[in-house]
């Protein structure tokens, strides 16, 4: 578990940003394999998903330890997880990426929208996704699944290092979800990425008003030459950026 607390600065910060302009700062740190893939919102949100990572991972299932009577043990992993996941932090599954059986359904993800928890993520699906999508907590997943996650998935883990749709995912990482997908910020440079993709967020708008304006991308974007510089400068004075 990683030792960097999420501070509401930093939060509010990559809230405002979109996880392709995070995966560009992380691409100049040489991090490559950073978003996670094949794993969608369930409903478009109005602002993004941000929180650090709280893991549970799933196995594949083996018939005579995976029946409904498991579920009568309170500290099963998959209930416990649902419970224990603190509240500001996104809880992110491991399902093999396998869909063909349901990671969890609508009233663990409203439970988990009860106690604060900033969002949920699973490379496999979702049963009840359609109640799912109408719930306020961000929800991300392959598609959806009408199985139990008994049928294929034996919970086997809390909070250790999972594979997410072929992304490393650590307890305490920084995760971003917007309306593309979601991508994994090392702990370690959350707040360093969070200031860079800021800025070039403010970059990228005033591109996109040049552009749209009629500008030529070359010099423009990237900022190649100085003219596009003294503009942008002069545009965020405007602006307030």
């Amino acid at each position: 578990m990683s030792n960097y607390v999420l501070s509401n600065e930093t939060r509010d910060k990559l809230k405002g940003v979109a996880t392709p302009t995070i995966a560009t700062a992380l691409f100049k740190r040489g991090l490559r394999n950073q978003f996670i893939q094949d794993v969608r919102p369930l409903s478009p949100k109005k602002a993004n998903m941000v929180g650090q990572a709280f893991t549970l991972r799933y196995i594949p299932a083996r018939e005579d330890l995976n029946t409904l009577e498991v579920f009568r043990n309170p500290e099963h992993p998959q209930r416990a997880a649902v419970e224990q996941c603190p509240p500001g932090f996104i809880l992110v599954m491991d399902s093999r990426k396998d869909a063909r059986a349901a990671s969890a359904g609508s009233i663990l993800i409203s439970r988990l929208q009860v106690r604060g928890v900033a969002g949920v993520v699973t490379d496999g699906g979702f049963r009840d996704s359609p109640e799912i999508a109408a719930l306020d907590i961000p929800s991300y997943h392959h598609r959806p699944s009408a199985p139990t996650n008994l049928t294929l998935h034996q919970a086997i883990e809390i909070n250790g290092p999972i594979g997410c749709g072929d992304v490393a995912v650590f307890p305490g990482d920084v995760l971003v979800g917007d309306n593309e997908g979601v991508i994994v910020i090392p702990a370690h440079i959350a707040d360093e990425i969070a200031d860079e993709t800021v800025e070039m967020t403010a970059y990228e708008d005033f591109v996109t008003e040049e552009v749209l304006n009629g500008a030529t991308i070359i010099g423009l974007y990237p900022a190649t030459s100085d003219a596009p510089k003294l503009k942008f400068a002069e545009w965020r004075k405007q602006k307030g950026r």
